[in-house]
């Protein structure tokens, strides 16, 4: 499984070449291309991961963007910061604005406490009027959900990618200490039968 998954992270990771050769990164393209920004260590992923998700929750437009040029103070992997960001996507989306008014809604108590004084009179009973307090209070409780929702998942991923970090390289560790075991196991049978 993950080196299906892996297979499929190493097809769709942004290359070098390519944030170089972009437009819009081009002004940029030497601080973010520094090397130390490209390397995959043991603190850099949940850091790309973590900014990623963060980003792809709260920016609508040009995440790839800002999730590069969020990576520079924080040191966080580039790729993996610009890969993580299409958790929001045209299918994901509508199921995440939706959660983060909820989210929203159930922290400001919204419902229940909402009295909004209409603008003018000749709106205040009127199609128009209604919808655009219910567009604005709605905008706000979503806003609010959404940085709160990108902040929990920002936090989960992050604990969540450095556990799933630790245990693959803890993996990688144990196959090469056997594979060596193995093989001095066959050197010394080999040379003993000799």
């Amino acid at each position: 499984m993950f080196e299906r998954t892996s297979a499929w992270i190493q097809r769709n990771l942004p290359t070098r070449a390519q944030m170089e050769q972009s437009r819009v990164m081009r002004p940029f393209a030497s601080r973010v291309l520094r090397s130390e920004l490209w390397r995959f260590t043991r603190r850099s992923v949940p850091r790309g991961v973590a900014l990623g998700m963060l980003v792809g929750i709260i920016v609508p437009f040009a995440q790839i963007l800002f999730s590069a040029l969020l990576c520079l103070p924080v040191r966080a992997n580039v790729p993996v910061a610009a890969l993580t960001t299409f958790v929001t996507n045209p299918f994901t989306t509508p199921f995440i604005w939706v959660l983060g008014y909820n989210i929203g809604a159930w922290m400001l108590r919204v419902d229940a406490m909402t009295v909004v004084a209409p603008v003018n009179s000749a709106m205040e009973h009127s199609e128009f009027g209604d919808m655009l307090q219910w567009l604005t209070g709605a905008t706000l409780v979503t806003g609010f959900g959404l940085v709160v929702l990108a902040v929990v998942a920002s936090a989960v991923s992050y604990l969540v990618s450095g556990f799933i970090w630790r245990f693959v390289v803890a993996n990688k560790r144990a196959r090469k200490l056997h594979e060596r075991r193995v093989r001095r196991e066959q050197l010394t049978a080999g040379t003993g039968e000799a």
